[in-house]
Order: C-alpha cells, then sequence, then structure tokens
C-alpha cells in the first residue's frame, strides 16, 4: 500500500507551495530523511525530506505547480509493496528540457494567479488527467499572453498543450485574446494592464522565453513594494579598515578554533558595529505602524544572501545578546544553510535591520533597497588598499566603503550621518578585547 506524500506546511501564514525540483523519480529507492524534492513558498526556498523509506511510485505534482499545503505530491510504497508504476504522471513530466543557466529571459511576465491541481486523494485518475489538456504552467503562460488554449494545437498525450506548444503559439505572435465568452476554464481571463505599465516587448527570433521563478517573482514584489512605499535616500561614507585588519590577522587562528570553524571575516566586525549602533540609536532600528512608531526591544539583524536563484535574508534574532564569536557563528550557519534550501520560514521573517555585503563579490558601493518594514539598510564595499592622505603624508591603507539606504519618512538625514558616523569611529577604533 503507497503512503500520500504531502505538500508540508512551512510557516503559519504559508499556504501554498511550488514544486521547483524533484530529485527523485518513479522508481527510485528513497531512505527517510533523504532529501526528496525542493519547494518554493512565498518566504523561502527548501529542500524537503522524504517522510518515509521505500519506493516513489508515483508524482502527483509535477515540477511548477502550486498546490496548497497538505495536498497530496507523490506516493511512496514500501519496497516490496506496491507496484511501481510504469510511467510517470503527465504532470510530472516536463514539457520540454531545462533552460541552460546562461539563457536570457527578456520577457519578465507579471505573477499570476497560484494554480492548484485537481485532487489528487483518489479523485482523479490518470486517464481524466490527461484530459485536462495542459498543466498549470502552460495555464499561468497562456493567462499572461491572452491565449485561448482551446485555440492552440496541442502535440502532448491526447492533444495535450505542452509548454512548447504555447511558447510557440506565443512567439508566433498570433494569439488572440480571451474573451469573456470564449475564455476557457483552464485559461482565466486575463486583466488589462492599466495605462501606467510598460508595455511587454514580445519575443523575436532567437529569443528565449522562460517563465519567472516563484523565488524571482517574489523579489519583484518586494523590490517594488519597497520603492512604493519608502521615499528612499542614500548616504555614504569611507571607513579606514586598518585597525580591524590588523585584528583579523592577529586572532583569526584562534578566532577559527574557539567559534567551531566560524572565520573572523569583515562581516563580523560590521555586524558587531552595527549592533552597537542601533542600541545607541533605536530610531534606526524602529518601523512605521501607521502614524505610530514601532520601537523594537531587540535588535533582529538580517543578513542578506545571495544565492544562485535569487536572494535571501535570514535572521539573527536578538543579536545584541551575541558575542563576537556568536555572531560568528549565526552568519555562518544561516548563510550556509540557505544555500543548502534548510532555512524554516520563521528564519527568514522579523527583521530590524539588514545588512548586505556585495563587496564580497568586488563592488566598491551600491544603493541596496530598504528591506520592508525595516526603515533602513547598511550596504558594505569591497576592502580594497588605496591611497590615501594621512598626516599630510601620502600612505596605503585598506579602505572600505559603506552606504545607507534609509527610510527619510522616519530618518532624518542628520540622523542617518550620525550613524554611520558611530559606526566608522567603531571601526576605525575597534575595542580589540571584544574579539
Amino acid at each position: 500500500m503507497a503512503s500520500d506524500v504531502l505538500m508540508p506546511q512551512m510557516g503559519e501564514s504559508i499556504a501554498e507551495g511550488t514544486i521547483t525540483k524533484w530529485l527523485k523519480q518513479v522508481g527510485d529507492t528513497v531512505e527517510v530523511d533523504e532529501p526528496l524534492y525542493e519547494i518554493s513558498t512565498d518566504k523561502v526556498d527548501a529542500e524537503i525530506p522524504s517522510p518515509l523509506s521505500g519506493v516513489l511510485t508515483e508524482i502527483v505534482v509535477g515540477e511548477g505547480e502550486t498546490v496548497e499545503v497538505q495536498t497530496v505530491v507523490a506516493r511512496i510504497a514500501a519496497e516490496g509493496g506496491e507496484e511501481v508504476a510504469s510511467e510517470t504522471p503527465p504532470e510530472a513530466q516536463p514539457d520540454t528540457p531545462p533552460a541552460p543557466a546562461s539563457a536570457p529571459a527578456p520577457v519578465a511576465p507579471a505573477p499570476a494567479p497560484a494554480v492548484s491541481s485537481p485532487p489528487s486523494g483518489g479523485s482523479a485518475s490518470r486517464e481524466e488527467r490527461l484530459q485536462t489538456k495542459s498543466s498549470p504552467l502552460v495555464r499561468k503562460i497562456a493567462a499572461e499572453h491572452g491565449v485561448d488554449l482551446t485555440r492552440v494545437q496541442g502535440s502532448g498525450v491526447q492533444g495535450r498543450v505542452t509548454k512548447e506548444d504555447i511558447l510557440a503559439h506565443v512567439s508566433g505572435g498570433g494569439a488572440p485574446s480571451v474573451s469573456s465568452a470564449s475564455a476557457s476554464a483552464s485559461a482565466p481571463a486575463v486583466v488589462a494592464p492599466s495605462r501606467a505599465a510598460a508595455p511587454a516587448p514580445a519575443p523575436g527570433s532567437g529569443d528565449h522565453l522562460e517563465p519567472m521563478s516563484r523565488m524571482r517573482q517574489i523579489i519583484a514584489e518586494r523590490m517594488v513594494e519597497s520603492k512604493h512605499t519608502a521615499p528612499h535616500v542614500h548616504t555614504f561614507y569611507e571607513i579606514d579598515m586598518s585597525q580591524v585588519d590588523r585584528i583579523r590577522r592577529a586572532h583569526k587562528e584562534r578566532f577559527l578554533e574557539s567559534s567551531g570553524g566560524a572565520k573572523l571575516t569583515y562581516t563580523v566586525f560590521m555586524a558587531k558595529a552595527v549592533v552597537d549602533a542601533l542600541q545607541a540609536m533605536p530610531i534606526i532600528n524602529a518601523s512605521l505602524s501607521g502614524s505610530d512608531i514601532l520601537y523594537h526591544g531587540d535588535v533582529n539583524l538580517g543578513m542578506a544572501v545571495a544565492l544562485d536563484w535569487g536572494l535571501i535574508v535570514p535572521v539573527i534574532p536578538r543579536a545584541q545578546d551575541l558575542s563576537m564569536v556568536g555572531l560568528a557563528k549565526s552568519i555562518t550557519d544561516l548563510a550556509t544553510r540557505a544555500r543548502n534550501k534548510q532555512l524554516s520560514s520563521d528564519e527568514i521573517q522579523g527583521s530590524t535591520f539588514t545588512i548586505t555585503n556585495p563587496g564580497s563579490l568586488g563592488s566598491l558601493m551600491g544603493t541596496p533597497v530598504i528591506n520592508q518594514p525595516n526603515s533602513a539598510i547598511l550596504g558594505m564595499g569591497k576592502v580594497e588598499k588605496r591611497v590615501v592622505v594621512v598626516d599630510d603624508m601620502i600612505a596605503v591603507r585598506p579602505r572600505m566603503y559603506v552606504s545607507l539606504g534609509y527610510d527619510h519618512r522616519l530618518i532624518d538625514g542628520a540622523v542617518a550621518e550620525q550613524f554611520l558616523g558611530r559606526i566608522k569611529a567603531t571601526l576605525e577604533n575597534f575595542d580589540e578585547t571584544a574579539i
């Protein structure tokens, strides 16, 4: 007897998830807690372990499909039990080979309403699923481009419209708009864009059209939301990192041992300086709540982590209670688990201030977007040696540009300058006993 594998509840506020990748295929043996599939939600991307050992007998929800939590996504039978299905259901079969990572995506379609797959508790037979004619991914592309799927010739099994079919139809330029009279149930009517919306470019010869990932959609939504919400202002400081550099060289080996492998990076020093400054200037650690100002009792430090597939901001809760070793261990742990898709939704919520470090990738400075509902974000540039004037003499010093993006509704320019000035003073005169 096969057991159902359900879409997990990744957090109280999360109602659905998108299957982004199956790590096992039908017929594969899987052990309990072995990674089975990857999902994307509006909070976090995660790798989901198998709830039991056995053989994967059926994949019910295919890659790219979005379903509600507690929906059956697959079935696993104990080895020696139920016979494995001879072929994967069509929902689990990609319509075309995945595009190479380097392929450009010139068209960024707006997020479409999530589409849930049919109930999987046995009410839909394999034949019925075949006769649905298209997957949620195909219906999503059709909805975004105003295509009536009943007018698209399908090349899949039993006339099913595949991803290749819909992309070919869209690139052909002959897609009729869906009217209220002719819109099919599998292609929801498209609301006409507002006059202020920029027209999306039509795919041309040699172009590649690919739907945005769930994470990319969320990032896009959050960035637009932040820009629409907060009047951004940025200010920049240059910091002499000579003292920090000297301390790093003197203590890095001992620190590595005492921290259990976490390195004494520039980010750790910055985190310590930021936490101290936020405690001294609580307005920077505050948020707007309607016409009130919410002063947060804890410094919950968001640390932006760049991923191969996007960006995520895990949070160090109560950072003010941590030593340098504690900060280093938290930063290393969160970054590692973010890249391994092992974060829970709770670990990326509740930040009161955010640090981002594009300097680790070579950037000299930047103007990061505020991570709502924070009121400010600090950007770290690359630390590099520069020729400077010190006491009327030419010298070479390790220097770093830092930026502070802040919400001018709450934070005035003078306050922002004082905040960065305090961080600059802390780093240029860093207390070695804090290590």
